[in-house]
C-alpha cells in the first residue's frame, strides 16, 4: 500500500517539476554554476559543481569534498550515476537536470532503464519545525524505457568527510535499528563542540546519519572502506558482510563510508520508487553570549531517533507540499519578473536559507543566525541581513525578527557603547560580541551610517509587512538614538566604510546618503504607526529636506554621482528601492528614471558594474537596481545579463554575489545569504507579497 501511495505522490511531484522546468519552452535551459544537493545550514551544505554528477565529487560550499557515490546495477552491469569511482565503472548518461526551490532532480539512462534521482530538502519557510529539520531525502524512481523487464539494484554511500573539518581528524562510527530503518552514523572521536570559529571551516562535532528504510530482505547496509564497498557492489551486486571495526582512525585512512544497497528488483514500464534519508545532528549549534543553544528542532527535547522517525513518516505529505510550493512560487516569480528572473530566484532559494542556522533561545524563541560565507566568517552581520531581508519579508517575518532581535538586544546592552548600530555579533558559530573593525573597543573601521540605516529600514519594512509597529516598542529608545545619529551624520557621510567594504573607505557617498535619508523616512513612518504624529511629521520633514539637498548635491547632469565631491563619477543607487517599497515617496520618480537610462549605457556582457571605479558588480544590488526600472524591458535588460553570467561563468561555486562583469569570473564571496535579496522584485507586487505573508501567519 505504501508503495502505491508513493507512486501517486511522485507523479504529483513530477508534474510540478515539469511545470517548473518546461513551461515557456522557448527559454534556454540554465546551466547553474553549482547545484544544491543537501542544503540546511553553513555546516550542512553540499553542492555539485560539475555539469554531470559523475564528473566530480559533491562538495561542501567551501570546496572541500563531501563525497556521495552512487552506482546502479542493471541486469548485472554496473554504472555510476554519482561520483567518479570506481574509475573502471562507466557512467550512466545524464539526460536532464531540474532545479526547483526545494528539489534537485537528475535523470539518467542506460541499457533501457531510466533512473531519476531527487534531492528533496523541504525548506518550507512558513513551517519552522520542518525548516529546522537537518534532513534531506534522496529518492529514486526506476523504470524500463525499452519495453523489457530489467533487474536493478542501487548503491549509495556517504563518506566520513561530512563529519570532519579536515580529513586527518579521527572518526568513529556505529549503527542502530530504528523500526524498519537501518541507521548508520559517523562523527569525530574528539567531539569538540563549538570549539572552533572562522570562515573556511566545516563541522567536526555531532554526527552524520544515513537512515535506510528496508523494503526488501535483500537490502543491505555496511560501514567500511570505500574501495571495498564500491568495488564489491560493482563486481557482485552485494556489500561486505561485516562492518569495519578499526576505529578510531583518520577519515582519510582507507576512507570510511556509510553505504547501502537497495534491491529494486524487476523493473518494467511502471516506475518503482525507493528512498533514504541523510541527516546531521549537531547537538548544539550556536554559542550566544557564552550560552550554547540547541537547534530549533530540539527545543522541546526531541532526539535524533524521534526526528528520523518523524521525517520518514512525513515524507509523502512533504513531497506533495513541496511540489505545490515549488509550482506556485515559480509561477509567481515568472509572473512578476519573467522566466530568467525565476531561474535566478529558484537557484538562490535554498542557498539563502542554508547560510543561516535556526536555533531556539532558552524560552523557545526562534533565533536565526547568518554566516558571512567566504567574506570573513562573521555571524549575524547587519549588512548581510539587510540585502537578504527581502526573502524573509516575503516568506516569513518571524525569521527576519530572529535575525534582528539578537542585534537589537546586544546594541541596548551595556557592552555596546557607541551611538550607532553594531556590524556583527562575532565569528560563526560564536555570537559573543562584535569582532569586525574596532569591535567593542573603538570607532575605527566601523560602519556607523550603514548599519543605522540598515536597521531602521529593516524594522520599518517589517512593520509594513506585519501591518503594525508592535515589534519596535521594546527597542524604541535605541531606534530613536539611531535616527538622531542619521539626522546629524547621514546626509553627507564622513570618510567611512559601507556594506561594499571591499571597495574601501569613501567620503560623501551618495548611495549611503540615500540609505540614511530613506531610513529617516522609515523612522517617521514608524512614529506614525505608533501614534506619535508630531514626531512623525518632524522626521518626515527632515527626510524631505535632505532629499531635496541630495538631488542638488549629487547631480551630475544626466545621472547622479558616486560621491558628492566627485564629478564625472557614478554608482548604482540600489538603496533608492525602499522609497517605493515603503511608500515613502521622498524622491521624485525622475531620479530612478535618469539613473536607469544612464546605467543602460554602462552595461558589460555580464551586467552593470557597481560603480565607475572597477568592473566588478554585486548580484544582489544589481537586482535591486533593476527593480527601480519602470518597464519590463529595462528590468529584463539587467536580469538577462545576470542570467547570462550564471549560465557562462567559469567559477563553479554556489552563487557568488561579487563577480567581474567583463569576464564573468568570481571576484570573491560564495554561498552567501545575500542572494535572498534577488526576491526584492516580488515585494513590488502587493497582492503576491500579501499572499505569501498570509501563508506564514497561517
Amino acid at each position: 500500500m505504501y508503495l502505491v501511495e508513493m507512486l501517486v505522490v511522485l507523479a504529483v511531484c513530477a508534474l510540478a517539476v515539469a511545470v517548473t522546468a518546461d513551461s515557456g519552452g522557448s527559454v534556454e535551459a540554465l546551466r547553474p554554476p553549482a547545484v544544491p544537493l543537501v542544503t540546511h545550514d553553513p555546516y550542512f551544505s553540499v553542492w555539485s559543481t560539475t555539469d554531470r554528477l559523475t564528473e566530480g565529487w559533491s562538495k561542501h560550499w567551501t570546496g572541500a569534498n563531501h563525497a556521495l557515490c552512487g552506482i546502479a546495477r542493471i541486469d548485472g552491469k554496473p554504472y555510476r550515476f554519482m561520483g567518479i569511482r570506481p574509475e573502471d565503472t562507466p557512467a550512466m548518461n545524464q539526460t536532464r537536470l531540474q532545479v526547483t526551490p526545494t528539489r534537485t532532480v537528475y535523470t539518467f539512462e542506460a541499457d533501457g532503464v531510466e533512473l531519476q534521482m531527487t534531492f528533496l530538502t523541504p525548506a518550507l519557510p512558513y513551517d519552522l519545525d520542518v525548516l529546522s529539520r537537518p534532513v534531506t531525502y534522496i529518492l529514486w524512481q526506476v523504470r524500463s524505457t525499452d519495453g523489457k523487464t530489467h533487474e536493478v539494484s542501487l548503491y549509495l554511500d556517504a563518506s566520513a568527510e561530512w563529519a570532519v573539518n579536515t580529513t586527518d581528524q579521527q572518526v568513529v562510527w556505529s549503527r542502530y535499528k530504528l523500526g524498519e530503518m537501518d541507521v548508520l552514523r559517523v562523527g569525530t572521536a574528539q567531539q569538540p563542540i563549538l570549539e572552533k570559529s572562522g570562515d573556511n571551516l566545516r563541522i567536526d562535532w555531532g554526527y552524520l546519519y544515513l537512515a535506510i528504510p528496508r523494503k526488501t530482505t535483500n537490502d543491505q547496509t555496511v560501514i567500511a572502506a570505500e574501495h571495498q564497498t564500491r568495488n564489491t557492489f560493482a563486481q557482485n551486486g552485494t556489500l561486505p558482510d561485516s562492518d569495519d571495526l578499526r576505529m578510531p582512525r583518520a577519515a582519510h585512512d582507507n576512507w570510511i563510508v556509510l553505504a547501502c544497497v537497495l534491491h529494486v528488483g524487476k523493473v518494467g514500464q511502471q516506475p518503482i520508487s525507493r528512498y533514504i534519508l541523510i541527516a546531521y545532528d549537531d547537538l548544539y549549534s550556536i554559542e550566544y553570549f557564552h550560552r550554547r543553544l540547541r537547534p530549533y528542532w530540539r527545543r522541546a527535547g526531541m532526539e535524533i531517533d524521534e526526528l528520523l522517525r518523524q521525517a520518514e513518516h512525513d515524507l509523502p505529505k512533504l513531497q506533495e507540499e513541496c511540489a505545490r510550493f515549488d509550482a506556485e512560487l515559480t509561477a509567481d516569480l515568472k509572473r512578476v519578473g519573467g522566466e530568467k528572473y525565476a531561474d535566478l530566484c529558484v537557484l538562490a532559494y535554498r542557498q539563502c536559507l542554508a547560510a543561516h542556522k535556526l536555533v531556539a533561545d532558552f524560552d523557545g524563541t526562534p533565533l536565526f543566525f547568518s554566516k558571512e560565507n567566504f567574506s570573513n566568517g562573521c555571524i549575524a552581520t547587519v549588512d548581510v541581513t539587510y540585502p537578504s531581508s527581502p526573502f524573509f519579508l516575503l516568506f516569513n517575518t518571524e525569521l527576519l525578527k530572529g535575525m534582528l532581535t539578537p542585534v537589537l538586544d546586544y546594541a541596548r546592552s551595556p557592552r555596546w557603547k557607541f551611538p550607532f548600530a553594531p556590524h556583527d555579533l562575532g565569528t560563526y558559530p560564536k555570537a559573543n560580541g562584535q569582532v569586525y573593525g574596532g569591535g567593542e573597543r573603538s570607532e575605527e573601521n566601523q560602519m556607523p551610517v550603514e548599519e543605522c540605516g540598515n536597521m531602521l529600514l529593516m524594522v520599518a519594512a517589517l512593520a509594513k509587512a506585519e501591518g503594525n509597529a508592535d515589534y519596535t516598542k521594546k527597542y524604541w529608545n535605541l531606534l530613536t538614538q539611531w535616527a538622531e545619529y542619521l539626522r546629524e551624520k547621514g546626509l553627507d557621510p564622513e570618510n567611512q566604510l559601507c556594506t561594499d567594504d571591499f571597495a574601501g573607505h569613501l567620503a560623501h557617498n551618495t548611495n549611503l546618503s540615500l540609505k540614511a535619508i530613506l531610513a529617516l523616512g522609515g523612522y517617521a513612518m514608524l512614529c506614525q504607526m505608533l501614534g506619535d504624529t508630531a514626531r512623525s511629521e518632524e522626521y518626515r520633514g527632515i527626510a524631505q529636506q535632505m532629499a531635496q539637498q541630495w538631488m542638488h548635491m549629487a547631480d551630475d547632469g544626466d545621472h547622479y554621482r558616486l560621491a558628492f565631491d566627485k564629478p564625472g563619477t557614478w554608482s548604482q543607487k540600489y538603496n533608492l528601492v525602499w522609497d517605493e517599497l515603503l511608500g515613502l515617496h521622498l524622491f521624485p520618480k525622475e531620479i530612478a528614471r535618469k539613473e536607469i537610462a544612464y546605467y543602460k549605457t554602462k552595461m558589460n556582457p555580464y551586467g552593470l558594474p557597481l560603480d565607475n571605479r572597477r568592473q566588478y558588480t554585486k548580484l544582489d544590488w544589481t537586482v535591486w537596481t533593476a527593480t527601480l526600472a519602470e518597464s519590463c524591458e529595462d528590468f529584463n535588460l539587467f536580469v538577462d545579463a545576470v542570467w547570462r553570467w550564471m549560465n557562462e561563468t567559469p567559477s563553479r561555486v554556489p552563487l557568488t554575489d561579487w563577480y567581474w562583469t567583463h569576464d564573468g569570473k568570481q571576484a570573491g564571496f560564495q554561498a552567501r545569504s545575500v542572494v535572498g535579496g534577488v526576491f526584492i522584485k516580488m515585494l513590488t507586487d502587493a497582492t503576491i507579497w500579501q499572499k505569501w505573508l498570509v501563508r506564514s501567519r497561517r
